[in-house]
Formats: structure tokens, C-alpha cells, sequence
């Protein structure tokens, strides 16, 4: 593995560590609030690492709880799109012909729509329900796997192992499931790594609008919305989020590339 993958992972490791961890060794929580603490600075003496909001809540346990949902959400949904993008490309795919192009044809029908403003009637119609977030974001965001996975079945059912397959008269979704996708991990793998970011993405945009995570629930995303207001006199409600936010969307797209550099190689030699 290279060392971009490493220190990736690492990173990632890390703060997933601490934000399942850091909450339960602070001795404040997520909802209570101290008005003879509002806006204070972040300070190690009253263990509030990262101060306090504008209505005197721990901004570090916040912060946590905000990492684990804005994770959760993103890779829920990941696997969500992961699960209708393969399966849906696999059988366009394989099957081909009019199946394929018709199949084909309603993704691009789907691509014509606005994504994020499909994504805000979703959760418009159906309000906003901490579930229907997975269900909104993977639901949508099936479209680009599936392109992938047809384009490499495409290639794949062409390969001697089907051919044989066929001939011996193995079904069809027995020859989907045990013979090609099994073929596509590598190229999955990868993917799933570049859109957990963009699922991120939606998720925070979403919660920066106020139609994501409702209080006392939080995200990363909703913390940047909250800080903004308040950059001016208490930057760090702004700078903590935004840098955590910065930070795992740069781990993420990095495990991306450098996975993807991993396998070419492995194809290479």
C-alpha cells in the first residue's frame, strides 16, 4: 500500500476514533446549556477544548457528534448507491441489447434532473426525517457506479470464464453474482472512497440550509451554518468544523487516488 493510502487511512482511523470516544471522556454533553458561558473561547481549564456556541454548549462534543453523523450519513448512503449502481449496471451490462439501452436511457433521463434540488423535494415531501438523508443522497447517487460497473461488465462478459459459464448453463444471475461481480471489487472499491466526499458534500449542504440534521442532532454541516453567523466575534465556531470538514473530504478523495494508483499497478504487472 502506498504511504498516501496509509496516512489516509491513519487520518481517518483517527478521527473516527475520537469522535466516538471524545464525547464520553468530556464531562459536558451535546445538549446542556451554561449562559455564563456563551461564545467562550476554547480553553483546556473548563474542558472546553474547542469553546462554547451561542447558547453555552460544549463545542467540542458538538464537533464529535457532528463527525459521526456527517460520517454515517455519508457512508450509509455510499453504500446505499453502492448496492443500486452495481446491481443495476451489471444487469445493463450483461444483458444488453434493447434492455441495456432502455435502462440506459432512464439514467440519463435522471441525469437531466437537478440533483440537489431532487434531493430537497425528497426530504421536502416526506419531511425531514433523519432516515429519508441515506435514503435521498444513495438514492441519487447511484448513477455515476452504474455507468462504471456497465462499462466493465461490458468488457467482462466477453472474458473466457463466462463464455464457460454459459456453456455450461449457468443462469443469468447466478453468472451476474458469482462470476462478474466479483471482477468489478477493484474498480467499486475505488469509487465508493471518491463519492463518500460527494455524499459528504450533499449532506453538509443540505444541513447548511437547515433541511438536514435537526437539533439537537448536528452535523458538520450544520456547526459551518452556525458559525457563520458568529464568525466575526467567535471564529472558532466556524474554523473548527470547516478545518474537521476540510480535512476528512481531503482523507477521503486522497484514499480515492491512492487506491486507484494501487490497482492500476497491481493490473499493470
Amino acid at each position: 500500500m502506498t504511504a498516501v493510502i496509509k496516512v489516509s487511512t491513519t487520518f481517518l482511523a483517527a478521527i473516527a476514533l475520537v469522535a466516538l470516544v471524545g464525547p464520553w471522556l468530556s464531562p459536558h454533553d451535546y445538549v446542556t446549556t451554561n449562559f455564563d458561558r456563551l461564545l467562550a473561547a476554547p480553553s483546556a481549564g473548563d474542558m472546553h477544548l474547542f469553546g462554547t456556541d451561542d447558547l453555552g454548549r460544549d463545542l467540542f462534543v458538538r464537533t464529535m457528534l457532528g463527525v459521526r453523523v456527517t460520517l454515517v450519513v455519508a457512508i450509509v448512503a455510499s453504500l446505499v448507491s453502492l448496492v443500486i449502481g452495481v446491481a443495476y449496471g451489471a444487469i445493463a451490462g450483461f444483458v444488453g441489447g434493447r434492455v441495456d439501452a432502455m435502462m440506459m436511457r432512464f439514467v440519463d433521463t435522471l441525469y437531466a434532473l437537478p440533483f440537489i434540488f431532487f434531493v430537497i423535494l425528497l426530504m421536502v415531501a416526506f419531511e425531514r426525517n433523519f432516515l429519508l438523508i441515506f435514503v435521498a443522497i444513495g438514492a441519487i447517487n447511484w448513477l455515476d457506479m452504474a455507468r462504471i460497473v456497465r462499462g466493465q461488465t461490458l468488457s467482462l462478459r466477453e472474458r473466457e470464464f463466462v463464455e464457460a459459464a454459459r456453456l455450461t448453463g449457468v443462469s443469468t444471475p447466478r453468472i451476474i453474482f458469482r462470476h462478474i461481480a466479483p471482477n468489478l471489487i477493484g474498480i467499486v472499491i475505488v469509487y465508493v472512497t471518491l463519492t463518500i466526499p460527494q455524499a459528504i458534500l450533499v449532506e453538509s449542504f443540505l444541513s447548511f440550509l437547515g433541511l438536514g440534521v435537526q437539533e439537537p442532532q448536528t452535523s458538520l454541516g450544520a456547526l459551518v451554518n452556525a458559525g457563520v453567523g458568529q464568525m466575526e466575534g467567535a471564529s472558532w465556531m466556524l474554523l473548527v468544523p470547516a478545518a474537521l470538514l476540510a480535512a476528512i473530504l481531503m482523507c477521503f478523495n486522497f484514499l480515492g487516488d491512492g487506491l486507484r494508483d494501487y490497482f492500476d499497478a497491481r493490473q499493470g504487472s
